[in-house]
């Protein structure tokens, strides 16, 4: 059963804030009662339909079980309504996943973070598939992406590149990510044919903001530096790259992407707040860890969660037991999203049966 009581809090709250909105306010209210508004009207549109539906369930019911109905005229009155009690418990499993407290960070922006693993030069290459493979996607859901600091390979690829990618939902999409990612594929350097196993790591942050995590200022050692690399005289000859150590963890991040010290400044103090709200994030996660076994993976960087197989053209993701023979389209970016779908109904699935088991 829905809570009910609930639900008409929701529609009362809703209809009130709709009322609000048509006031005068305040532009700050104005902004928080339309996210508000925003956020509750997708569930109030449920709770309408599921209302409609069950006034339509009773009226079918009512001729199915009429004698003085004809029986062709019940017959078809009870199929529909077995029809309309599929789409009834359809509606209640969304209405319930509605309910459940979202991931605050979902709506986030991301920090991506790709670092080559076993496997030396092609680890290398392979990091810079899967940055490519992220950047591609995230076109397709209409994100931008910005490279934050790179280390580039010696044959190509990445040792290790960092990325924001902004857009709506973005951490909610690319969350189940995080973990090690293996390849397995010949070389273009092996003569003889074989096939290697190579390894990438990746973490996908939420971009937090200061109200998320505090920093003292005291914690930090900032040191400004010449950028290396491609970008001709210009970067040469200012001090615009910025590396931050934040003492108390020992965590180092380093900004050289702008010709503005203080543009990468603020990027390296995103990057700072993403790790330390990460690292206080697993320890939540572990604390709970009995009650996630049942979850889309643990959020452990250690923990192996897909193989790209090269020479049989597939992608299996081990957490789900998902397998598909379409790497080219994976690797493009096109078909990850197929995964990603999968991985988020797969934890779906999991939250609604642990609110099943708590009610």
């Amino acid at each position: 059963m829905l809570p009910r009581q609930k639900l008409d809090t929701l529609v009362t709250r809703h209809a009130a804030l709709q009322a609000e909105l048509t006031g005068k306010l305040a532009p700050e209210a104005f902004a928080r009662l339309s996210r508000e508004l925003a956020e509750l009207a997708p569930i109030v549109e449920k709770v309408t339909r599921y209302e409609d539906l069950l006034r339509e369930i009773d009226d079918v019911a009512a001729i199915a079980a009429d004698p003085a109905s004809d029986s062709e005229m019940r017959e078809i009155a009870a199929a529909e309504k077995a029809a309309l009690d599929d789409t009834r418990k359809t509606l209640e499993d969304d209405i319930r996943l509605a309910l459940i407290p979202k991931d605050a960070m979902d709506e986030r922006n991301v920090i991506l973070e790709i670092r080559a693993g076993t496997g030396g030069d092609e680890a290398s290459l392979f990091a810079g598939d899967l940055f490519r493979m992220y950047e591609r996607y995230a076109a397709t859901r209409g994100w931008k992406t910005e490279i934050l600091s790179a280390s580039e390979g010696t044959v190509g690829g990445y040792k290790e590149i960092v990325a924001e990618i902004r857009g709506a939902g973005a951490f909610a999409r690319l969350k189940f990510e995080s973990g090690v990612h293996r390849v397995q594929r010949v070389p273009d350097t092996e003569a003889s044919g074989r096939i290697h196993t190579s390894a990438a790591t990746v973490a996908v942050l939420p971009e937090v903001e200061d109200v998320d995590i505090a920093i003292n200022e005291a914690d930090l050692k900032v040191d400004t530096m010449r950028a290396g690399g491609a970008g001709g005289q210009h970067v040469n000859k200012t001090e615009s790259a910025i590396r931050i150590t934040h003492v108390p963890s020992g965590i180092v991040v380093f900004v050289q992407e702008e010709r503005s010290q203080h543009r990468n400044r603020a990027k390296a103090m995103a990057m700072l707040r993403a790790r330390l709200y990460d690292i206080e994030r697993q320890k939540r996660d572990a604390e709970r860890a009995a009650e996630r076994r049942g979850q889309v993976g643990s959020g452990d960087r250690s923990e192996r969660i897909r193989t790209y197989n090269f020479p049989q053209g597939r992608v299996t993701d081990h957490r789900i037991n998902l397998t598909l023979y379409k790497l080219p389209q994976v690797m493009e970016g096109e078909a990850l999203g197929e995964i990603v779908d999968a991985l988020v109904t797969e934890h779906n699935a999991a939250l609604l049966a642990a609110e099943s088991g708590a009610a």
